[in-house]
């Protein structure tokens, strides 16, 4: 068999399909992950602690140029002009949102096994005594019945 139709038979296989799938969703779904971490949990965490700002918190480690007009104060601007920093609040906040990720797609995958658990249906009725057992009971019971 040569290469080529070894990759289309992998290639068209259902397990592909769905992992090709299951990774354009994800990727949409990382978007909106994304943005509820960015857009609605970081600023109620930045109220509760008092206005703090994650995603600028930064250790700056080289020197700003002297050309430099931006904010020194601003991680996005100190990056654009090429100072080496630190970013750990960028990190925190990639950190947040793996965790809701990972919460999420737990909840998920236990919601999908719940559904392909098959459901509980009422006992059913023992199977039949095989006729051979019948028998030998009826000769137990036939021999412990008789005098000896």
């Amino acid at each position: 068999m040569s290469i080529v139709q070894e990759f289309k038979e992998f290639a068209v296989k259902g397990n592909v399909m769905d992992l090709a799938v299951g990774v354009i969703i994800g990727g949409a779904f990382s978007s909106i992950v994304n943005s509820i971490v960015k857009d609605l949990i970081m600023p109620v965490i930045g109220v509760i602690t008092g206005g703090l700002d994650f995603s600028n918190m930064f250790v700056r480690l080289g020197h700003v140029p002297a050309s430099y007009k931006g904010n020194p104060d601003s991680y996005k601007d100190l990056q654009t002009a090429g100072v080496a920093v630190f970013g750990y609040g960028s990190f925190i906040t990639a950190v947040i949102n793996f965790v809701i990720l990972a919460f999420i797609i737990f909840l998920m995958v236990k919601f999908i096994n719940k559904l392909r658990q098959p459901q509980a249906a009422a006992p059913a009725e023992p199977p039949p005594t095989p006729e051979d057992v019948l028998l030998l009971r009826e000769i137990r019971d036939s021999l412990q019945n008789s005098p000896r």
